[in-house]
């Protein structure tokens, strides 16, 4: 029997149908939430992805706004286009397209953009209010997950949840918001021996290691729900994930494909993140 497949098209759909109303409701109050992301460079991922980004937060009504930079950017430039955002009170998010060009300090950007407008959650500030469970902006993968969790009727509570990878943008927040549902957490990563002692312990498994079709049958125990983060090319230049999907699927209990499963999730929090900067902005000035 295979798998309960865990739509990120359709759950993301339907959070985003909700934003659009709300977003609606504020336009008619005269506050039009506004994105603003700036794009360094050519990378052609990148710009797909702002593109998506751009396109997603019209569709529900909010202002769009690009700011593309050459890659000879210097970071004085970039840090002064931060501050002139900051201060522009028709934006309520910005958001930085990470990677940015080898010269330029990322950690340093991203701690120059006000936290009341890291809708990405990337800021420490906002990354300690989560670590401590206080209301802020929660980066954008780990919450579509959660989201997608939710919305499929998965009980964390007292589950135990293995995560695999431990970078700042999923792997470690990732385990942070699931304690927070009471699931136990486990860390796994490219160097924990005998991975699959633990993943075989997994009631949820999420895998975002960044190799191809790495988590096989055997690495997974029965009726687990299994989330794939991973964004791969396989040998045949098809897009895949780190789960090897066809033969997961047969032994998980639910499961995200790729692509279609978080990938749609995490612009949708963005939208969501933004509309929630907006609210409390529009609530302060009126």
């Amino acid at each position: 029997m295979t798998g309960k497949v865990i739509d990120g098209r359709v759950i993301g759909k339907a959070i985003r149908e909700e934003v659009k109303q709300s977003v609606g409701k504020l336009v008619h109050k005269g506050c039009q939430p506004g994105l603003a992301v700036i794009l360094v460079g050519d990378n052609p991922a990148s710009q797909t992805y702002v593109k998506n980004k751009e396109k997603s937060s019209i569709e529900v009504g909010m202002k769009s706004v690009l700011i593309e930079l050459p890659e000879t950017v210097s970071t004085d430039e970039l840090l002064g286009k931060v501050e002139e955002l900051n201060q522009d009170e028709t934006i309520h998010g910005i958001l930085v397209q990470l990677p940015l060009p080898k010269h330029i300090d990322e950690d340093l950007i991203i701690g120059s953009i006000t936290p009341a407008k890291d809708v990405d959650g990337f800021h420490p500030v906002n990354v300690g209010k989560m670590m401590i469970g206080q209301e802020t902006f929660l980066p954008c993968t780990p919450h579509g997950i959660m989201a997608l969790l939710e919305r499929s009727g998965v009980d964390l509570e007292g589950k135990h949840a293995v995560v695999i990878g431990r970078s700042n943008i999923v792997g470690k927040p990732m385990g942070q918001l699931l304690l927070q549902k009471n699931a136990t957490v486990t860390y796994c990563h490219s160097r924990t021996k005998d991975l699959p002692s633990y993943t075989k312990q997994a009631d949820i498994l999420v895998v975002a290691i960044g190799i191809p079709k790495f988590i096989t049958a055997e690495h997974v125990k029965k009726d687990a729900v299994v989330i794939d983060v991973g964004m791969n090319r396989d040998e045949n230049g098809k897009l895949c994930g780190d789960v090897d999907y066809e033969k997961v699927k047969n032994v998980a209990s639910a499961i995200t494909p790729v692509p279609g499963g978080v990938g749609p999730m995490t612009i949708t929090m963005l939208l969501k993140n933004t509309l929630l900067s907006a609210e409390k902005a529009c609530k302060s000035q009126s």
